[in-house]
Order: C-alpha cells, then sequence, then structure tokens
C-alpha cells in the first residue's frame, strides 16, 4: 500500500471499517483514508470485525480475506445475513478463487493488494455513490447526499412478469413480495431495465454499474448476475453468448 498526498482539512466524512490481520497494512491504510477524509474503525480478526460491524454500523465494510478466528468469506456471508452495506474485500494478486468466493459471498468489488491509496479511495468512493443512489428499501443510505440518476424515460413503476420495479421508491418486488438487493444489485438490475430486450456487454455493464472505466475484471459483473438471478427468477436475465446479457421483456 502506498500513500499517496491528499488534503487534512476536510470533514470526517464516511466511516470505514476495515478488518486486516496485518498490524503494519491495518495502520497504514487507516492512516490513507484518514488523510482523504473518511472516519476509519479497525478489528484484526474476523469476529471481532462482526461485532464492530453490529455495533457501529459503518457505511462500508472494508476487509482482507485472509483473517483468523473467522476469514473474510465467512465474515461477508454473516454479514449479508442482516446488512446490504457495500463491501470491498482485498486479495492477493493471482487467487482467482478468493475472488470468486468473496464475490459469491456477497461482496460487491475487489481490489488486488499492494495498490496504490488512489485507487482503494476510487473504488470506495465509486460503492459510496451506488450505496447513496438509493438503498434497495427505499430510504436514503448513509455516505454521500443522494443523486437522483435514474434515467428520466423510464416509468416510475416498471413490469416485467411478476417483477415490478418501483424506479421513484427503490423497491423491487417478485410476485409481491419484497426483493432486498444490494445497491449494486439494484443499480445492475436498473441498467436491464433501462434497455429491456437489448443485449448489454459485460464492459458496458462495468462502466454503468461499477464506475470501471478501465478495462476491468469482467467476472465481478458475472457473479453478481448470478446473485441478481437467484433473487429476481433464473429465466428473466437472459445470456446471449459471445456478447452479454438482456432482461427479458
Amino acid at each position: 500500500m502506498t500513500v499517496t498526498p491528499a488534503p487534512l482539512d476536510e470533514p470526517a466524512g464516511p466511516h470505514i471499517l476495515f478488518v486486516e490481520d496485518d498490524a503494519v497494512i491495518r495502520d497504514t491504510v487507516r492512516i490513507a483514508l484518514q488523510r482523504y477524509g473518511f472516519t476509519v474503525s479497525t478489528a484484526a480478526d474476523g469476529l471481532t470485525g462482526l461485532e464492530l460491524f453490529r455495533s457501529a454500523r459503518p457505511d462500508l465494510l472494508l476487509l482482507d480475506l485472509m483473517l483468523p478466528e473467522l476469514d473474510g468469506i465467512g465474515l461477508c456471508r454473516r454479514i449479508r445475513e442482516f446488512s446490504l452495506a457495500p463491501i470491498l474485500m482485498v486479495t492477493a494478486r493471482g487467487d482467482d478463487l478468493d475472488v470468486i468466493c468473496g464475490l459469491e459471498a456477497g461482496a460487491d468489488d475487489y481490489v488486488v493488494k499492494p495498490c496504490e491509496s488512489a485507487v482503494l479511495v476510487a473504488r470506495i468512493r465509486s460503492l459510496l455513490r451506488r450505496a447513496s443512489f438509493a438503498s434497495p428499501l427505499g430510504e436514503p443510505a448513509r455516505g454521500e447526499p443522494v443523486r437522483d440518476e435514474s434515467p428520466a424515460d423510464i416509468r416510475p413503476v416498471l413490469t416485467f412478469g411478476d417483477l415490478t420495479i418501483d424506479t421513484s421508491g427503490m423497491e423491487v418486488r417478485r410476485a409481491g413480495e419484497l426483493v432486498a438487493l444490494t445497491p449494486t444489485e439494484l443499480r445492475l438490475l436498473l441498467a436491464f431495465a433501462e434497455s429491456p430486450g437489448v443485449v448489454l456487454e459485460r464492459r458496458t455493464l462495468l462502466r454503468k454499474v461499477w464506475d470501471h472505466a478501465w478495462d476491468g475484471d469482467t467476472r465481478v459483473v458475472d457473479l453478481h448476475v448470478k446473485r441478481l438471478r437467484a433473487k429476481i427468477d433464473a429465466e428473466r436475465i437472459e445470456t446471449v453468448r459471445g456478447f452479454g446479457y438482456k432482461l427479458r421483456r
């Protein structure tokens, strides 16, 4: 982790919980994030991280996957049982299986260490923008102010079979039952709902949903589509081999 200079006089910003067992990395990242205006709490193991998350309710969880007591995958799963807060995981270079397992467990995105603090902060801010975009239950998320980014030409309520999307209240229901989507899953569904029946390439979805203008990892898209399908109906989003995905009309 390389610390990049940033303003020190910014007001306290969103609360980040960083769970990392390496004391040097933990302190280095904490100092770097504080220099960018974030409020940072830390934990050295998964169980302590879980307790802190329950009590402090941070705006975002940043966690390493290799943790004592309760590893990052297990921590991610436990938190997803009661919270939809953004989760950004930190992985070692080349640990592809960890990336897949972490995303399937409920993480929203990942960074590979070592990384520049500016890159880490960009990913955190991207996730916080997604969370502040709207809560899946229609309530503003904590952190940055809520911004209305929904397309102007989308109707307030969209219907696709037994699936309804309230784009003003940010609620998704399936057969009348409320579907709990993370902010990332909600933005992914809205991206499809903008253009039903139109094939969206993975790189297009990376730009629209994850704010990744660079040549990002399309597995992030695939695994979130998989999670979204499990919640709204596996047949609702169709795979177009060699191209991407589309929402059935």
